[in-house]
């Protein structure tokens, strides 16, 4: 049993049509998608239409909502860049996505937490800005009652495996379209995956264990990070460009 998990693809259709080919050429054929799909200075509607026409399951992460809960005038630049290039099929489409959703009754599947969208689950934040492995303990305590033995989430752009102490394992298969960013919640911090390569994985099911095999796929991400300049957005043409916030 193989299948492949995406996530965080924020409007880079060039991104998601290299992990796409990718996916075809490792010869799987089923794709869930852990949400945040548009969001961003990119190309948020050709991105729609290669998202709608996939027969994957998909969950809606927090920009996702954003983009049908805010007006335009009161969005963040990157959700309101995003919906300019929205058509209402594209909105729709967001409003009938589930929160979370399970997978061959085994995989559990959410943007971010079970109880919180905008939550990092594997990791925590310092004081100083430092990202890292959240604590077992805290990791366990958000997945209390998530009864499956594979448990996907994304959100933080991070590729990351964490197997709980009881056997379940918790997968994060990074970010298609944008290797880093920068937030100030909960304290400012980066994201920077190192370098400019689309990633996401494949689930395969050995025996009664899954594994994860994680991907780095390389596509012309010098054409969106040249588009995101065009746009204004240096900080997210660096990020394209390179994988670092410079």
């Amino acid at each position: 049993m193989r299948f492949a998990a995406i996530a965080d693809v924020h409007g880079n259709h060039l991104a998601l049509e290299a992990v796409l080919a990718d996916i075809r050429k490792q010869g799987v054929t089923a794709i869930v998608n852990l949400g945040d799909c548009f969001s961003g200075p990119l190309t948020a509607g050709k991105t729609a239409e290669v998202l709608l026409g996939l027969d994957a399951l998909t969950v809606r992460g927090n920009h996702d909502r954003y983009l049908i809960e805010r007006a335009p005038e009161a969005m963040h630049v990157s959700d309101r860049a995003a919906h300019s290039e929205l058509t209402d099929r594209h909105l729709e489409w967001l409003r009938g996505l589930p929160f979370s959703a399970n997978y061959l009754d085994e995989v559990y599947l959410c943007h971010a937490t079970p109880t919180d969208d905008n939550v990092y689950w594997l990791e925590s934040v310092s004081v100083d800005g430092y990202v890292h492995l959240k604590p077992l303990e805290e990791i366990e305590a958000l997945a209390a009652g998530i009864d499956f033995p594979l448990i996907l989430c994304g959100h933080t752009h991070i590729p990351r495996a964490v197997r709980l102490s009881d056997g379940r394992l918790i997968v994060n298969p990074g970010s298609v379209g944008c290797p880093a960013y920068d937030d100030d919640l909960p304290h400012y911090h980066k994201v920077e995956a190192g370098h400019p390569f689309a990633s996401y994985a494949i689930l395969e099911k050995v025996g009664d264990h899954w594994l994860p095999a994680f991907r780095q796929v390389a596509y012309d991400h010098m054409a969106m990070a040249e588009l995101a300049a065009q746009k204004g957005r240096e900080e997210w043409a660096s990020g394209l460009a390179t994988g670092w916030l410079r």
